[in-house]
């Protein structure tokens, strides 16, 4: 059990105890708030303990109810500031996400590992600019947003309290809807799991996809994945191109685009084929596994799209010493160390490998698949014409067995006297 006096030193908060004993020591904090269940009964605790409160809700590209927002602060005298994050967000961490080809285990799109740092940030700065003395977040022991929005807030340097006190203090979703209720908001009744969104992904878990070994995901939870034949008129003849400069997504068909559309673009198109949709166990920091569902249609697209050009232009050698660096950067990333040296340095790393990353990606989805019809790179080492390199690569060794063949076949040349004599 950690004292007092060493809690206070660490700054970590971890219950409800720790949110009083902060609130009688500090006049205002900053709270994480997406207008969910969680962090709507946090605001509503907050209210209780009269602290003046500034709810900071981050703009990823998920297109926030805004108004909805400012009502819920409001009803419980907070203060709300939107950061929109959404064109650093796609800058800072899809664009590396592409090039990391960062997938948890191979297996699905990370997205809150991505998310979480950016989140940290914007508290970090408001509360360093508004003289707060405490950060409070979400994030339960079930959820790994607790050591990525943690991490990220240690590795910015903030002074005050931060944590959150669902941490050691467990209050379940029916009784935080009850009390939610209780305070003239009924809308949660109607969440059926809890979910997490921004440009790059949508996920979601608990509720009733909670259990892996019985589970119906309900296909109301998909936005961007939900087949549909009216989007699909989108895709002319069902096909679609994806255009990369210096490992930098740049267009799709003859559309130039920045990446923010772009991403949004392919979302919508590649999704109206029901594409894009992952279901996968994730870890726990004590070695549990929680169920997540995603979609991810863009994410899915894009990094298929970079792996078959950066394979057209790099060497063998390379693309494997890249792949096994691509997993220490997922991990990096998954187990809150955004800031830290090792993914920074392993991004470096990448980066410079992107630069030669060039050319378009052609594909087919009229059978509701990711089929490529055509690599065109920039610099590749692929063949085109395998018999004519066959022809070439023959005579030119045959050339070079002659010329060998010849000079075996030259008499030595003649050693001077004075060699052949030792002077």
């Amino acid at each position: 059990m950690i004292v007092k006096r060493e809690w206070i030193a660490m700054k970590k908060l971890r219950s409800v105890t720790d949110l009083e004993f902060v609130c009688d020591h500090v006049d205002h904090v900053v709270t994480l708030f997406s207008g969910g269940l969680d962090s709507t009964y946090l605001l509503k605790l907050l209210s209780e303990r009269g602290v003046e409160v500034t709810a900071v809700a981050v703009d990823l590209g998920d297109e926030p109810d805004i108004p909805a927002l400012h009502r819920v602060a409001s009803t419980f005298g907070a203060h709300l500031r939107v950061v929109d994050l959404k064109h650093t967000f796609a800058r800072e961490a899809a664009l590396p996400a592409i090039r990391a080809q960062a997938r948890y285990l191979h297996n699905f799109p990370i997205s809150a590992s991505l998310s979480r740092p950016f989140m940290a940030q914007a508290a970090v700065d408001i509360a360093e600019s508004l003289g707060c003395g405490a950060i409070f977040h979400t994030a339960t022991q079930s959820q790994n947003s607790l050591r990525r929005i943690n991490g990220a807030i240690e590795q910015l340097g903030y002074g005050g309290f931060y944590g959150s006190p669902h941490e050691y203090t467990s209050v379940s979703r029916s009784e935080k809807i009850r009390a939610l209720k209780a305070a003239g908001l009924a809308s949660f009744e109607q969440r059926i799991v809890s979910g997490d969104s921004n440009l790059w992904c949508r996920e979601f878990e608990s509720g009733v996809i909670e259990n892996p070994e019985g589970f119906v995901i309900p296909e109301s939870l998909f936005t961007w994945s939900r087949p549909d034949a009216e989007r699909q008129t989108d895709i002319p003849g069902h096909k679609f191109s994806i255009t990369f400069q210096a490992g930098v997504p740049v267009a799709v068909n003859d559309g130039s685009m920045e990446p923010v559309p772009l991403i949004n673009h392919l979302n919508r198109i590649v999704g109206a084929y029901g594409i894009g949709r992952f279901t996968g166990l994730e870890h726990l920091q004590g070695g549990e596994k929680v169920l997540e569902v995603r979609e991810a249609p863009a994410a899915q697209a894009l990094m298929d799209a970079y792996r078959h050009l950066e394979t057209a232009v790099h060497s063998y050698e390379l693309i494997r010493e890249k792949a096994a660096l691509e997993q220490l950067w997922v991990r990096e990333a998954v187990e809150g160390r955004w800031f830290g040296t090792l993914r920074d340095a392993i991004d470096h790393f990448i980066l410079r490998t992107s630069q030669e990353v060039s050319g378009r990606v052609c594909y087919d989805v009229s059978g509701g698949q990711l089929n490529v019809e055509s690599i065109q790179a920039g610099c590749p080492l692929y063949l085109k014409e395998r018999d004519q390199w066959e022809s070439q690569k023959a005579a030119s060794s045959s050339a070079r067995s002659l010329v060998d063949m010849s000079s075996s076949e030259q008499p030595s040349a003649p050693v001077p006297e004075q060699l052949a004599l030792g002077a």
